[in-house]
């Protein structure tokens, strides 16, 4: 997985950890922004998520990131899978040297940004229960690396419901917020 991009309603306030931007970290290998850390939860592999997963707070600042810290959702959190989304590239998509010959390469990070943005913004309100739009909680997602791409097969958006720094005590599963 590639790099690890968080979101915010549109016209809010984004902290360190929800970047004003889009944080490009080199993508290697695995997936990045936050690197695991040794915790209360279980490890489990970035590629091993599934949706209603709930993280804890990552400790160090990775460029990639392999495995996270899951935990039961009443324990406190602040990030709970909620969808996982192949990209499939468009017939027509031709970025970072794909071509039509090559339907396999790499389509680059401000490609699957862009995916991830729709995609997750899509599948959160089925999630969550209200439209992101509405919502006091923000997403973030995990992106596929090149490396990942390559070696790996390795072509999902993990998206995450998040919280701004406070921690959660239960599914966001249908809550409304």
């Amino acid at each position: 997985m590639g790099v690890q991009h968080r979101s915010r309603r549109p016209g809010g306030r984004r902290t360190a950890a929800v970047t004003t931007g889009v944080l490009l970290a080199t993508a290697v290998s695995g997936c990045s922004l936050f690197g695991g850390g040794s915790g209360p939860g279980r490890d489990v592999s970035v590629f091993k998520l599934k949706p209603g997963d709930c993280l804890l707070p990552q400790t160090a600042v990775k460029e990639q990131l392999s495995d996270v810290q899951v935990v039961p959702c009443n324990e406190p959190h602040t990030q709970e899978a909620y969808a996982i989304v192949r990209y499939d590239r468009p017939a027509s998509a031709t970025s970072s040297g794909a071509t039509a010959a090559d339907p396999n390469a790499y389509p680059g990070a401000g490609v699957l940004k862009q995916f991830a943005d729709g995609a997750c913004a899509q599948h959160y309100g089925s999630y969550v229960g209200i439209d992101y739009p509405d919502s006091s909680l923000f997403f973030a997602y995990l992106l596929p690396s090149a490396r990942g791409w390559q070696q790996k097969d390795d072509r999902s958006v993990v998206c995450f419901v998040t919280t701004a720094g406070a921690s959660l005590t239960s599914s966001v599963k249908g809550s409304r917020r």
